[in-house]
């Protein structure tokens, strides 16, 4: 359908263009016209040629929408230019395998079983993109960023979230997508007319589900703070700026002693648990005087262990830890570090040895309600923030997306906050850092929202929720099992 070249060509722009559908910009068509665009391109290809102009279309999917990697490299992490750019331009091509896999499946698939164009696309084209989304979302221990659902959490394909969770909204972007290349393959008007209902009906299907109640509120309002610190990443663990940085969260609390929950962002405290004892028992007495309960980060010593935590702490009417499960690759752990340690001196990041917190980690109880915890990116894992679930009736995220500067990653971070609060039907409490801090409803709509990179306390009244969504209660299976048969189903008609 297009010259090599050519093809090639546009398959790299289409994949560049696909990030500007995420925030910050949320140009969410382009999820569509990306994935209309390499889809016509797989249509006609080898299979060798299928998965150069997938490996192309990743290049430019994630070294525009995952750029930012360099800045948490280069400018805090003190690698040389060189080495920083060598690392980031190996991060980008480890994940543009995955679209070129799933470019070389659909080919292979294809071709092996003898499917005509329309029952490609149709059925096989959308369940492999996902099922290459989802596999990313846990090889190498997973980076499910810049899944197409995310896109479209304010468009109608953002009710099938709390059906099927996010990998069920990109079922629906690529089976859109899917529709309108069928359209533009074919110029038969019966076949257009078609595929034309069938997108409406699609589109309709997630504008109906999104008004469905799956649950209810939990008791009466809370009123919540969320205290944003604005500590510079340069700065933050540096000796001198421990006692600043206690005064100023310890200050800003204070001042909110009327809300009944107070939650502070990721390691808030940049000191361990046992040097900050004093402080941690005068902080909780005054806590419970003022009937409020406070969520704070710090680093947590086991001194059996010798193992450190990135940790959540509760303070007030019950004293609590939350241990991080899911740490970052190479700067909260280092994988095979027996043959790897010599990264520890090149990649300079603080508190870089982290040991995992238990799968088995209750929801904490806080003020009259059961929290569900996720740090730093741990949100991006939908199938791990609902095993705390439907027990828990409110999500708190914390993070510090300080590493990443003035990129898009903290927009992003937080559209994928906001997906976790849509599939699972309660609010989502995101503290952070430097930004962005925001409290979200149930249905992943923003309340109130902080500005960025300035010192700030965001207040504001949140329901607490009960009950199941589908997607709570079934995990990833239904689109898994969605999957295999979206492929099984050519291979029965075919016979």
């Amino acid at each position: 359908m297009f010259a090599t070249w050519r093809g090639d060509l546009l398959a790299l722009i289409a994949g560049g263009l696909l990030p500007f559908a995420f925030a910050p910009y949320e140009l969410y068509p382009l999820a569509i016209v990306s994935l209309v665009t390499i889809f016509l391109l797989w249509l006609d290809s080898s299979v060798r040629r299928a998965m150069w102009r997938g490996l192309l279309f990743g290049i430019g999917m994630f070294g525009v929408g995952m750029w930012w990697v360099f800045i948490s490299i280069y400018y805090y992490g003190n690698v040389n230019l060189p080495l920083s750019l060598f690392i980031t331009s190996m991060f980008v091509l480890v994940f543009s395998t995955f679209p070129a896999l799933a470019g070389g499946t659909v080919v292979k698939f294809r071709k092996r079983f003898n499917l005509s164009s329309t029952a490609a696309l149709l059925w096989c084209f959308p369940a492999v993109w996902v099922l290459f989304e989802w596999i990313r979302g846990w090889m190498f221990t997973g980076l499910p960023w810049l899944n197409v659902g995310y896109s479209q959490i304010e468009t109608p394909l953002g009710g099938y979230a709390m059906l099927l969770g996010v990998y069920g909204v990109s079922f629906a972007v690529a089976l859109t997508a899917a529709a309108i290349a069928i359209i533009i393959y074919h110029i038969h008007i019966g076949r257009r007319s078609c595929h034309i209902v069938g997108v409406v009906l699609l589109w309709s299907g997630g504008l109906l589900l999104d008004q469905v109640h799956w649950v209810s509120p939990a008791g009466e309002p809370l009123k919540v703070t969320l205290v944003q610190g604005n500590i510079p990443q340069e700065l933050k663990w540096l000796p001198s700026m421990k006692a600043p940085t206690i005064d100023l969260y310890a200050q800003l609390t204070r001042q909110n002693w009327e809300s009944d929950l107070i939650i502070w962002p990721e390691t808030a405290l940049p000191v361990f648990f046992h040097e900050t004892t004093n402080f941690l028992a005068r902080l909780a007495e005054e806590a419970r005087n003022n009937n409020t309960d406070i969520l704070l980060g710090l680093v947590y010593l086991d001194g059996e262990q010798r193992n450190y935590y990135n940790t959540m702490m509760s303070l007030g009417s019950e004293t609590g830890f939350y241990h991080k499960r899911h740490l970052v690759p190479f700067t909260e752990y280092l994988p095979l570090k027996t043959w790897l340690s010599g990264l520890i001196d090149i990649i300079q990041v603080p508190m870089s040895d982290f040991s995992a917190g238990s799968d088995e980690q209750p929801p904490l109880p806080m003020a009259g309600q059961k929290v569900a915890i996720s740090i730093c990116f741990e949100d991006a894992f939908g199938e791990e923030v609902i095993m705390q679930l439907p027990e828990a009736t409110l999500l708190v995220n914390v993070s510090n997306d300080a590493w990443f500067a003035d990129s898009s990653a903290p927009h992003q971070h937080l559209q994928i906050a906001r997906m976790r609060a849509k599939e699972s039907g309660r609010p989502m409490l995101r503290a952070t850092n430097t930004g962005v801090s925001a409290i979200i409803d149930h249905r992943g709509r923003f309340q109130s929202i902080a500005p960025q990179f300035e010192e700030a306390t965001l207040s504001d009244k949140v329901v607490p929720m009960q009950g199941a969504t589908p997607y709570v209660s079934m995990g990833n299976l239904a689109i898994l099992v969605l999957i295999l048969i979206s492929l099984a189903v050519p291979l029965i008609r075919r016979h």
